[in-house]
């Protein structure tokens, strides 16, 4: 192998341990007490190194942030392949399974964006991740507006049905953490798979229903983040 592409390929490794570390750090002991030191350490390098791939602990929440959006894409990608072929259901299954899957790792990443954008912190970065996930948004956008023209779904802007998985998922993630409720759950796992197929199939229109003739309403609306 080429000495400047082994090179690359070890400088490449290196960037995914310490992003893995954080994420390790930051679900086991929250945002507040995490250190670059911290990470350095679990990674087993020095703390400068750290800033040979990240200027600062924010650019590392960023990529976590990134990545994360990432991985909800190449899932939607797959997903409208399916719905093409006749799956309409894929994407909203896609939207649901990538940000359900970790609960803890899905709240932890809504405080560290929240964090970011209330500080002001990170601007061009964090205008990539909204570019990243109006990207996801606009092709779910497309599925819904073929819905509601096939009478499969109820006709609302197509942004109701984003905000809707968004609310529907904060939820979720919100009731999975609730103190207040872990003494009435017994079955954790079985109600997130419900409320997923709540998700799923909200807006459905029953099949005796007759689909209303007014064309779908725009799907220009307040950005869904």
């Amino acid at each position: 192998m080429d000495k400047a592409k082994e090179k690359v390929q070890r400088f490449r490794a290196r960037e995914q341990r310490i992003l893995d570390a954080a994420l390790e750090l930051l679900l086991e002991h929250g945002e507040e007490k995490v250190t670059v030191e911290q990470i350095a350490e679990r990674v087993d390098i020095g703390k400068g190194t750290i800033y040979k791939h990240f200027v600062s602990k924010t650019e590392i929440y960023m990529r976590l942030l990134m990545d994360y959006e990432k991985q909800l894409t190449e899932r939607l990608k797959v997903a409208l392949s399916e719905a093409e072929k006749g799956d309409i259901t894929a994407p909203a299954r896609a939207y649901f399974e990538s940000r359900m899957a970790d609960p803890s790792k899905d709240r932890l990443f809504q405080r560290l964006e929240e964090k970011v954008i209330a500080l002001n912190l990170a601007p061009e970065m964090v205008e990539e991740l909204h570019g990243i996930r109006n990207s996801n948004v606009t092709a779910l956008n497309r599925i819904f507006e073929r819905r509601m023209e096939q009478g499969v779904l109820k006709r609302v802007p197509a942004y109701f049905y984003y905000s809707s998985y968004w609310a529907i998922v904060q939820g979720a993630v919100e009731l999975y953490h609730s103190r207040s409720f872990s003494e009435v759950i017994e079955d954790m796992d079985g109600l997130m798979e419900f409320i997923m197929d709540i998700g799923v199939n909200i807006g459905n229109v029953s099949a005796k229903q007759s689909a209303p003739e007014t064309p779908p309403m725009s799907a220009n609306g307040p950005r869904p983040f």
